[in-house]
């Protein structure tokens, strides 16, 4: 059953309005009848229903603005059965000067028995409706006959000068044989007793010189009655024999109090000219609901008939509704990974590998050192590789495999960042001349977003390495930090991850984080390999050559490797030291080894806290030194949340390190809490209590060192190239896949 299946239910209501939709357009355009200078034929027909030597009566409306509930189904239907011989608009019949507000009034007029006039107000004049009056109806201002009466209406909205509207008028009404005379004009002259609700002063006629003028006309001339809308109330006064009258009751905004409520005004003329009126209050208002609704048709009136632009995107927006509605109803999805892959036919053969990385070595960090591993690695499995990365100064020479682009521009103290030039053809061509199998993206904007346009060029598979928490960078970003936190961040990675074909990650909690923020793409969780055998082979002499140049003695040393920028949270690591030191016995020094714009303002904070004796700033040191400086100590201290899989942390276990870290994603996978170290929150007193233990505890530290070596074991660099070439291999293999269903469909 449909109604079993809201989203079914759903679909077909979409499928409704798209068809209701095409429809009305059809109709709008070609059944319903258009309509010019309806005051010609109106005048026609009340000349025709009255008489000069008969009386005349007729009802006054104003401020209809549209209404269906109150003017068409409550006012009109008396109308009709009045017995009176027309109908007048002392202004505002529409809502707006909209063709489709006009429209609207046509139809609603349509439903009158008897003649109608209409009075050029601020709404027929407002959004560029006064060429549509005219159109629609005729001139601004204008005079007719309608049996003994003269009836004038003017144009108060400033369309027309009011000098040629004053003149005109004592023209007319200097020649006027007529016996009772009625003038009608959109803006009231006179000011109300009553407060007229939600009122301006522009709601009132302007200017005053054409007040001034009109009022002086109106006296001299013996005009009987002068009736105008644009209020919502009714008012009433007598100023020299001419009785003023407010109306805007016919279904705009009123009240429904004594002053402002729902009404319109019969007039009737005598045989002798004598001029009288009738207030005719209606008893009901218009339910609030039924209001609304009426002001949503028009909404989707006006949206549908205004403009072909409008309608197209109306229409659009459902088919897009009823596309993906179809798509998740109809179309059936297998959640699960493909596994009917053969990935033999390219682990048999060698493969041509491009990468594309925003900084490669010899810039130094923990995207370069994974890249540099991972293209060794399959290099000695007989692999073709070629990298895309920026041009540093301090570059090796004669890189074969490596294609070098200049920067556009450079970012931080050290300007380590880069934005290399993407727009150069020769990347291009080397690219397509290399003829790769697979493309692998480390980044997810600028020279990965490139590659990733590569790949779609050259119809190959592009992976991407999920290696950097980008929501911890919002201080390089010239945007707001927040809204590049919590929102662009993640929507880059989700967007830029569904357009490939395959996505790495180094850790669980990584995976996770990505299947949280929408990413469908087949994801790998595969953790960046460490040179484990390398930190086993360093010489002993090295290390003592080192402790002697550091002027070490019998102290604990804790190591930390870290950029040093603001998301790595040295900060926090500076004070925590600087606690420490006042509650162990234990001598200890700590060596943070890296470099970073934050160096001068980290070096300032350290001697303002009088920690040289005990906190380090080491500076960069060569990728093949490392190994030497990690085993140089007995711990290693980490408190980045920024991390994806904390690669350093693997090095400091692989040298036989125990580690005490802040919980973090990448950290949570790979310490393990009293097994090869210590997981803390990010508190302060939490962490040096950790770090307290390895310091004073010597068992508990060769422990936790010894199990932490054995951990390291698993993650060797040999063994991370051939499981990426996996990856690699099984992308290839249901793109194939992917590409036969294609061709066979």
């Amino acid at each position: 059953m449909i109604f079993r299946n809201p989203l079914k239910l759903l679909f077909y209501l979409c499928l409704l309005i798209v068809i209701f939709l095409v429809g009305y357009k059809a109709y709008l355009n070609l059944f319903m009848k258009d309509f010019k200078g309806l005051h010609t034929e109106q005048v026609e027909r009340i000349q025709r229903a009255t008489d000069p030597e008969s009386p005349v009566s007729f009802a006054v409306v104003g401020n209809i603005n549209n209404s269906i509930g109150i003017f068409e189904e409550r006012i009109v239907p008396e109308l009709n059965n009045s017995g009176i011989d027309f109908m007048v608009s002392a202004g505002n019949a529409v809502s707006g000067g909209g063709e489709d507000k006009y429209r609207a009034l046509y139809g609603s007029l349509g439903h009158l028995d008897i003649p109608y006039l209409l009075t050029f107000g601020a709404h027929e004049y407002e959004d560029f409706g006064s060429f549509r009056f005219y159109d629609h109806f005729g001139p601004h201002f204008f005079s007719i006959l309608a049996g003994n009466s003269r009836l004038i209406f003017l144009d108060s909205t400033g369309k027309t000068p009011w000098q040629w509207q004053i003149r005109w008028l004592n023209d007319l009404l200097a020649q006027d044989s007529s016996k009772a005379r009625i003038l009608f004009i959109g803006h009231p002259p006179m000011e109300p007793e009553a407060n007229a609700p939600f009122d301006q002063r522009s709601d009132y006629l302007q200017p005053p010189e054409f007040r001034s003028a009109l009022m002086r006309e109106i006296k001299r001339h013996g005009i009987d009655l002068v009736f105008s809308a644009n209020l919502s109330l009714y008012s009433e006064a007598t100023s020299d024999d001419t009785t003023f009258i407010t109306t805007g009751g016919a279904g705009g905004l009123v009240l429904n109090n004594d002053t402002s409520f729902y009404h319109f005004v019969k007039v009737n003329v005598d045989a002798d000219g004598n001029a009288s009126h009738s207030l005719e209050r209606l008893q009901v208002g218009q339910h609030e609901i039924l209001k609304q609704l009426e002001s949503f048709w028009f909404f989707i009136y006006s949206l549908i008939y205004s403009g072909y632009l409008n309608f197209i995107l109306l229409l659009a927006v459902f088919v897009a509704i009823t596309i993906k509605l179809y798509t998740a109803i109809f179309i059936g999805k297998d959640y699960y990974p493909d596994y009917d892959l053969d990935p033999s036919p390219w682990l048999q053969k060698s493969l041509r590998v491009t990468m594309f990385t925003n900084n490669y070595l010899p810039f130094i960090g923990g995207v370069p050192i994974s890249i540099e591993r991972l293209r060794r690695g399959l290099v000695e499995l007989g692999d073709k590789l070629l990298i895309v990365a920026p041009r540093y100064k301090d570059q090796p020479e004669n890189e074969d495999q490596v294609v070098r682009v200049p920067s556009l521009l450079a970012m931080g103290e050290k300007r380590e960042f880069r934005l290399a030039n993407i727009f150069l053809a020769r990347i291009r061509k080397a690219v397509k001349a290399f003829r790769p199998d697979i493309i692998h993206l480390h980044h997810p904007f600028w020279l990965g977003s490139l590659g990733l346009f590569m790949a779609r060029t050259l119809k190959v598979p592009a992976i991407y390495t999920y290696h950097t928490r980008l929501e911890h960078y919002a201080h390089f970003v010239p945007l707001p930090g927040m809204l590049f936190r919590n929102l662009i961040s993640h929507a880059l990675i989700k967007r830029f991850a569904n357009k490939c074909d395959g996505v790495i990650v180094p850790t669980y909690s990584t995976e996770e984080y990505l299947r949280m923020i929408g990413v469908k793409t087949p994801t790998y969780v595969q953790p960046t390999g460490i040179e484990y055998q390398r930190f086993q082979d360093v010489n002993e002499d090295d290390i003592q050559r080192l402790r002697e140049q550091l002027g070490l003695s019998n102290e604990k040393v804790f190591v930390s490797v870290s950029r040093l920028s603001n998301e790595k949270n040295i900060d926090f690591m500076i004070e925590a030291i600087d606690s420490l030191r006042s509650e162990t016995d234990v001598p200890f020094r700590f060596l943070m080894i890296g470099d970073g714009h934050q160096r001068d303002r980290l070096k300032q904070k350290i001697d303002d806290l009088g920690l040289q004796e005990h906190f380090t700033l080491v500076g960069a040191v060569p990728p093949d030194e490392m190994a030497t400086w990690y085993r140089l100590g007995d711990a290693f201290l980490f408190a980045s949340k920024s991390e994806t899989q904390g690669m350093v942390i693997l090095e400091a276990m692989a040298a036989g390190l125990p580690v005490v870290a802040v919980r973090s994603s990448g950290i949570e996978d790979v310490v393990r809490h009293g097994h090869n170290g210590f997981k803390t929150p990010e508190r302060q007193d939490k962490w040096i209590q950790a770090v307290k233990r390895l310091l004073e505890e010597d068992s508990l530290r060769e422990e936790l060192a010894k199990q932490a070596l054995e951990f390291a074991e698993e993650f060797s660099v040999g063994q991370f190239a051939t499981d990426v070439r996996t990856i690699y291999a099984s992308t290839l293999a249901l793109a194939e896949k992917r590409k036969n269903r294609h061709w066979d469909s």
